[in-house]
């Protein structure tokens, strides 16, 4: 069982990620902004009471140094490596330390990062053990909605149906509906077939996950995400989906025996699979927790000013089913033992 205190550990390892990497924003180094953010998510973790292991991160481990697939993360790890990991880790006060899936983007959208544009976001999702799919990094067809359309679309129907559909259960014109769509090449006919619809659309450069968590909140402007990314971003943002009642119809895109074989050593059997938001993260208790990095739909970017540092996060969890959005400022210590001016 998942505590719900660590809701606020979680808050505070995408805080620091995101403060870290926000400092690199417009500058075009796209590597130096994504390790500044994994780097500090990385070390923000090990405070975590938790015996965490990362299901979803930077890569395989001879890929990424750390935040790679299978590492140990939290106060249980260094515990983990010396007792074995089937060994149950406990606090110095003797408090059982659960054993915790961990999905992670330290920085999702590190080219929106780098170039000053919106919705760069740190984002972290947790669950009890098994409670997130190990999702292999390939592409997903990805279809998120709202709360109110969970049911009346389909990744089998045509886009017009499935526009019709939501235009019919939101009591709106298609000609109303804003759907987002990565502005990739491989997209071209997808776009062309929502146009033909009516529909309006708002093509981004990266950051489906924000666009996608986007989608259940009232008044975003943003009805539908539709076309295929990652894979690994679709489990996190089935993972706010769960929190927040939209949901995602998913399937993985395998197109070649390679794709098979990490379908397999994931232990994925049914290549063809239409997932949902309860197949990609099924655990009873989810944690999502994001920060701004820049300006952002939902978030307002890292800002640094006299004193301290403002950051803007959304905090969600299942059990209890919460939704915090949190505006904080982290003060600044002063160099001569003065109490800090704070000016914001």
């Amino acid at each position: 069982m998942i505590d719900s205190d660590l809701s606020l550990d979680f808050l505070r390892v995408v805080e620091r990620a995101a403060i870290a990497c926000a400092r690199t924003m417009g500058r075009g180094d796209h590597e130096g902004a994504d390790r500044a953010a994994v780097e500090a998510m990385r070390l923000e973790l090990d405070s975590v009471p938790i015996d965490g292991t990362i299901v979803i991160g930077e890569g395989e481990r001879d890929e990424a140094p750390m935040l790679f697939i299978g590492e140990k993360v939290g106060l249980g790890a260094k515990r983990s490596e010396a007792l074995g990991p089937a060994s149950e880790q406990y606090t110095e006060s003797g408090r059982l330390l659960p054993r915790v899936d961990i999905a992670v983007d330290p920085l999702e959208g590190t080219n929106l990062c780098a170039n000053g544009e919106p919705n760069a976001i740190a984002v972290l999702a947790a669950s009890e053990q098994g409670g997130l799919l190990h999702a292999p990094d390939l592409y997903m067809e990805k279809l998120i909605v709202g709360p109110s359309c969970r049911d009346v679309v389909s990744l089998d129907a045509s886009v017009a149906d499935n526009l019709r559909a939501m235009a019919q259960t939101l009591g709106r014109r298609i000609e109303d509906l804003v759907v987002v769509v990565l502005d990739r090449p491989r997209h071209a006919g997808l776009i062309q077939q929502i146009r033909d619809t009516g529909a309006r659309i708002k093509l981004i450069g990266d950051g489906d996950l924000s666009a996608g968590i986007a989608v259940a909140v009232i008044g975003s402007g943003v009805h539908a995400v539709m076309g295929s990314g990652g894979a690994p971003e679709g489990v996190l943002t089935a993972a706010a989906m769960r929190c927040l009642g939209g949901e995602i119809h998913a399937r993985l895109v395998v197109r070649s025996e390679e794709d098979e074989r990490r379908c397999q050593q994931m232990g994925i059997v049914d290549l063809k699979r239409t997932y949902r938001a309860s197949d990609l993260a099924s655990g009873k208790n989810i944690i999502f927790a994001a920060t701004g990095v820049t300006e952002g739909t939902l978030m307002k970017g890292v800002r640094y000013f006299g004193g301290g540092i403002r950051t803007m996060s959304l905090v969600m969890q299942t059990e209890p089913h919460r939704i915090r959005f949190i505006d904080s400022i982290h003060v600044l210590s002063s160099p001569d033992g003065k109490p800090p001016k704070i000016r914001f």
